[in-house]
């Protein structure tokens, strides 16, 4: 057998007794040898690996069960002990990674329970999550009976009124439930933990700054001698040994790094899952991954082991378990299981045993939930995945919580998505090929918002033929009544004039009726009045419908504070762009035709053609797939985009400015000039007309880069504000506003055209 394997005699006499667990490579050896599937029996060593109890939790938190196995944080838990005693409300915080979970449930909590007990007090103990909505949730466990025994709140992942609470009300409610706490008469105490970077925002909250200055106490990272307890302690517990020279390494790798603990845990699970003889061996630390790899070792192995179906099954799993941070980091979040049973996916339940039995997801308490948030920071795929999905990720979020208020609020159908927000999440969230994710409510709630938006629509196109009947029918009367005073005219006939008088006066006061909901027609009806009877009542007809803006009937989104909106493409399309998203629709057919993110910022502008758009930032962003995005970086102040959309004028900061065309695709230079020069392209850029004050135009072409002859000196412009300096179509004549009036040349021949004498104003 030792021949057949390439093992050693020792080797397979240790795997055979049963003494130690055999590593891999001997499992699969022996397997070939005796003509076994190598990869099912290495299947099945991985299952006895995990049926073992390890000492060690990964990425889970410490609950009160593990206080056994609980070690390096004595001194920390007794602070923790003191300050809740001295305190009624009380708070811990600290970075993600330094251990508040499990300090407060395997340190604080079992503390305060046998306190509770040795001092005979009437008081119970409750261990919370906020979640959704907070207030509402806890209401009542924060009202203790004023007849019933003390209650003692402890409130875990306290960052989550943030992260998950959507509803202002209800987050700033629940807070002030909390600090009734600190009230001496309340049969309330309360300790929160809470994120390190969520403190500012806490502090917003007069109640929360105070307990923060005075009752709050920062978890610092471990000394060297505590970690030293938490990898050499629990394994001693389980009749284990932990190297020296495992020790040494891994104290000098996490001592005084913020936010190492469940990197520690996770490579220490790792390297335990490799333990040899019942010792945990530097080698199979090192095969781990050790602290910087072991997260992503272990995921990248369960990920592996899945099938393709079962992989994207697992990648939307992931991804609904996390809130994409805006302005923040991402986070974590929790999904009842109730609600993924929803998904129309049978593989669902085998990939979540699979993440739950590599300790990757949690389940608890009827739901499901990232181990720890040092997965999304130190698995490269999972931050792939967010950043390729971080869009969607984030219109998931403000679905779900559409949804939920539409459910709360019995389907009130103002609660629905319209205009933008539907047309976005339609794109997003196709029926059938991307919607696999989204919950029985969700999808009720998008399926309810495109039949309100269908019969808004049908209602509107209803509105718009009754219109068209009434303006057909005004027509005729008017043809007849102009008819009638023709007839009248002839005949000098009295009472026919009279008639026309008062049809001309019905004209009048139906414009006036149809005014608001028809513009156009009002405008007919109020013209054909005053041809009727020029008399005081149809000029004033007619003075307020023409005044009156004539608007189609387009149904578009609802314009925020920092919403831009751009009628481009000849007036064609009208394009939105808001806070992270743009739109655009076809102003004929009233159809939503795109939409896609934005980088964080205000638009500035739109090209005419309404393919690029400027943030205030001075970034181009492409609208149109497969675009490249231009000249993101650039170094000055974007003036205007040229009049095909293709081409952009930048000025340069610094002392000494240039002027620069660019190309948008690619950020090509096309043209330069000086600082003061006001440079303007022709709808296909072969050609720029520079404008100076006080100054000739030139005209230059931007492929020869040599200046056009022609007698350009003619003419000074005026100024060289918009306008001053435009070309025709095709380029082939240039317009120059002067101090004097208007002058044109052909461009081709540099020959003056025509003077418009007049001054340049207006």
């Amino acid at each position: 057998m030792a021949q057949r394997t390439g093992l050693s005699v020792t080797a397979l006499s240790r795997a055979a007794s049963g003494e130690r667990l055999a590593s891999a490579a001997v499992v699969r050896a022996y397997a070939r040898a005796c003509g076994a599937d190598p990869d099912e029996w290495e299947r099945r060593r991985e299952a006895v690996a995990e049926e073992a109890d390890s000492p060690y939790q990964g990425l889970a938190r410490f609950e009160p069960g593990d206080r056994d196995l609980f070690f390096g944080r004595d001194r920390l838990a007794e602070e923790a002990l003191r300050l809740v005693v001295d305190h009624r409300f009380a708070v811990l915080h600290g970075t993600s990674g330094s251990g508040k979970s499990s300090l407060l449930r395997a340190g604080l909590l079992p503390r305060l329970d046998a306190l509770i007990r040795e001092r005979d007090c009437d008081m119970e103990l409750r261990l919370i999550t906020p979640g959704t909505r907070p207030a509402a949730t806890h209401e009542r466990l924060l009202d203790p009976a004023p007849d019933g025994p003390e209650r003692f709140v402890v409130v875990d992942q306290f960052e989550e009124i943030f992260t998950l609470c959507r509803d202002r009300t209800d987050r700033w409610r629940f807070v002030d439930r909390l600090l009734a706490a600190a009230e001496p008469a309340s049969r309330l105490r309360v300790v929160i933990a809470v994120g390190g970077s969520f403190l500012p925002r806490c502090a917003q909250h007069d109640g929360l700054a105070h307990a923060l200055r005075h009752h709050a106490l920062a978890v610092r990272p471990m000394t060297r001698a505590e970690l030293q307890e938490a990898v050499v302690k629990p394994a001693t517990a389980a009749g284990l040994r932990v190297e020296r020279e495992l020790t040494a390494r891994i104290v000098e790798e996490a001592a005084d790094r913020p936010g190492a603990l469940p990197l520690l845990s996770q490579a220490l699970r790792e390297t335990w899952r490799r333990r040899t003889s019942g010792v945990l061996t530097l080698a199979a630390y090192e095969a781990a991954g050790g602290i910087n790899g072991a997260i992503a070792a272990a995921a990248e192995e369960v990920y592996g082991r899945l099938t393709a179906v079962q992989a994207a099954t697992a990648r939307r799993l992931l991804q609904a378990l996390i809130t994409p941070g805006e302005g923040s980091t991402d986070t974590r979040r929790p999904v009842s299981l109730a609600d993924l049973r929803e998904w129309p996916d049978p593989e669902l339940p085998v990939v979540l045993d699979r993440l739950a039995g590599a300790r990757l997801v949690l389940l608890d308490e009827g739901n499901v939930e990232l181990a720890h948030e040092a997965l999304i920071t130190h698995w490269p795929r999972l931050q792939a995945w967010i950043e390729t999905n971080r869009e969607r990720l984030r219109e998931h979020r403000r679905l779900s919580e559409a949804a939920r208020l539409w459910t709360e609020r019995d389907h009130d159908p103002c609660s629905l998505y319209r205009g933008t927000q539907l047309a976005v999440a339609d794109l997003l969230f196709d029926r059938g090929t991307s919607d696999h994710d989204l919950t029985g409510r969700e999808r009720a709630f998008l399926s309810a918002s495109r039949v309100a938006d269908s019969m808004e629509r049908w209602k509107a196109r209803r509105i718009q033929r009754r219109m068209r009947s009434l303006a057909v029918a005004c027509t005729v009367v008017v043809v007849g009544a102009l008819l009638a005073a023709h007839i009248a005219w002839q005949r000098g006939n009295a009472a026919e004039l009279q008639n026309i008088r008062a049809t001309a006066l019905e004209a009048a006061a139906l414009a006036a009726e149809t005014q608001a909901v028809d513009p156009r027609t009002a405008a007919l009806l109020s013209v054909a009045s005053w041809r009727l009877d020029p008399s005081p009542v149809s000029r004033a007809a007619l003075i307020s419908t023409l005044a009156e803006p004539e608007d189609d009937v387009l149904t578009g989104p609802v314009l925020g504070d920092d919403d831009r909106a751009f009628l481009v493409d000849s007036g064609r399309t009208l394009l939105v762009a808001g806070t992270g998203t743009w739109s655009s629709w076809d102003v004929a057919t009233h159809r939503a035709i795109g939409s896609g993110p934005l980088p964080d910022g205000r638009v500035a502008e739109a090209d005419p053609a309404g393919r690029t758009l400027l943030t205030g930032g001075g970034r181009l962003w492409p609208l149109t797939p497969g675009a490249g995005t231009g000249h993101p970086g650039t170094d000055g102040r974007v003036l205007g985009f040229g009049a095909d959309g293709h081409s952009y004028v930048v000025r340069d900061h610094g002392p000494d400015p240039e002027v620069r065309l660019r190309a948008v695709d690619g950020g090509r230079t096309l043209f330069e000039a000086g600082g003061d020069a006001s440079p303007v392209p022709s709808p296909d850029d072969s050609l720029v007309a520079v404008c100076r004050p006080g100054r000739p135009p030139e005209v230059w072409d931007t492929t020869s880069k040599v200046a056009r002859p022609g007698d350009w000196g003619t003419a000074r412009a005026a100024d060289c504000s918009s306008g001053t300096v435009v070309f025709g179509a095709g380029g082939a004549r240039l317009a120059v506003a002067t101090d004097t009036g208007v002058r044109v040349w052909d461009t081709a021949t540099g020959r003056q055209l025509a003077d418009l004498a007049g001054p340049a104003t207006g």
